[in-house]
């Protein structure tokens, strides 16, 4: 019915570029059996740091195939040129996977980089992802956990509630207050049907100007906050408009009110709107720059092989707890790695997959997201 394809399809390679299909079959006819070691590397991150995510399903694409698989913990900050995940085996018995576990990867951490990089521009401000309507159905799901786990404070999709564990965020559209005909009707249904431990966020800006809509809103419902979502075509001064709307309901003694500002925010936008008290982000989030991760074999039969551009050998990488500076080490070289700051390294490649089989417990979402926030508190932008 929908144009996507299905876990089956997924596990079993049928969403492999083709030309991984063709090299299995020349490798078959040919009986080439060679065991390779794998590394997914990005070397041209966009920013000074990456977060890993889409680890949890490329570990259930690899379960079942019969090779070893070592990965960062889902999470992960990591650098430029970092393998963050390695697989090891005969090459003929995953070669199909590439394609999917790229897609996984790519994707997720993009999402939970660019979610990381706002969290550390808010500050302790609210942020909620919006974007899901901007991309396809099909993935709401994994784009909610992944802005999640990169430290958004909630999520608007429904579908994402049983993957993160948490219910989903959202107060009302503009076309509640279309359809009922008036904002104040609008704004009063909304508290007497809605469940009492949603917050009452009014929506203020149809019709009137935002600051009018506002006091209008606090004087009808007694609200937790106030969402401005103005257009680009129609936004001005926003920093102006949101100091208007602070003082308009300060005066009025509506101090606890919070301002929520959507609508085409990004990065520059939480820069600015430091008088804002939190943030509905969409696109910027849900239509994030893919982390470009490529998957190479750097070891074949035992020995390093490379093409050009990559470091033959497989390597294991060290992280600093203190100050979460990396060292890409060749494995046979790895000892007792101690960072600049004199303090002991910490390997980061652990083992996800055993011959086919998940070796370990993986973390929930509230598990990873913590996992992050107390890595990103460590790092600038």
């Amino acid at each position: 019915m929908f144009h996507v394809a299905a876990p089956e399809e997924i596990k079993k390679g049928k969403t492999a570029d083709i030309y991984f299909a063709r090299t299995k079959e020349i490798l078959k006819k040919k009986k080439i059996d060679k065991n390779v070691v794998m590394e997914v590397t990005s070397s041209s991150l966009s920013y000074n740091w990456g977060i890993l995510a889409g680890i949890e399903e490329a570990a259930q694409l690899f379960e079942g195939y019969k090779c070893d698989v070592y990965s960062m913990p889902e999470g992960s900050l990591f650098y430029s040129g970092e393998p963050v995940f390695r697989v090891e085996g005969e090459y003929k018995e995953f070669c199909e996977l590439e394609t999917p576990l790229l897609g996984f990867l790519c994707q997720a951490s993009g999402i939970a980089t660019k979610a990381a990089r706002m969290r550390k521009l808010a500050d302790d401000k609210l942020i909620i992802s919006f974007g899901i309507r901007r991309m396809h159905p099909a993935i709401a799901p994994m784009i909610d956990r992944a802005a999640y786990i990169g430290g958004v404070d909630g999520f608007s999709g429904i579908a994402a509630e049983k993957l993160i564990g948490k219910k989903s965020t959202g107060t009302m559209p503009h076309t509640l207050i279309i359809t009922v005909g008036d904002q104040m009707k609008a704004w009063q249904y909304f508290d007497e049907i809605v469940e009492k431990g949603v917050p009452r966020i009014a929506l203020v800006d149809t019709y009137y100007d935002e600051k009018t809509e506002a006091i209008m809103a606090a004087e009808a419902v007694k609200l937790h906050g106030v969402r401005l979502d103005t257009p680009s075509s129609r936004k001005g001064n926003m920093k102006k408009i949101v100091d208007e709307v602070r003082w308009e309901l300060d005066v009025r003694g509506f101090k606890n009110v919070k301002i929520i500002v959507s609508g085409g925010i990004d990065e520059e936008e939480i820069k600015e709107l430091s008088n804002a008290d939190g943030f509905g982000v969409g696109t910027s989030i849900s239509n994030a720059k893919t982390i470009d991760f490529a998957m190479d074999i750097i070891e074949m039969e035992g020995k390093p092989v490379a093409k050009r551009g990559k470091l033959g050998g497989k390597k294991e990488v060290y992280r600093c707890p203190k100050c979460l500076r990396g060292k890409i080490v060749y494995y046979k070289h790895a000892n007792r790695i101690t960072c600049e700051c004199g303090a002991k390294m910490k390997s980061m490649l652990e083992l996800l997959i055993k011959n086919g089989k998940l070796s370990k417990k993986l973390p929930s979402a509230e598990e990873i997201r913590n996992y992050v926030l107390r890595r990103i508190e460590k790092v600038e932008i």
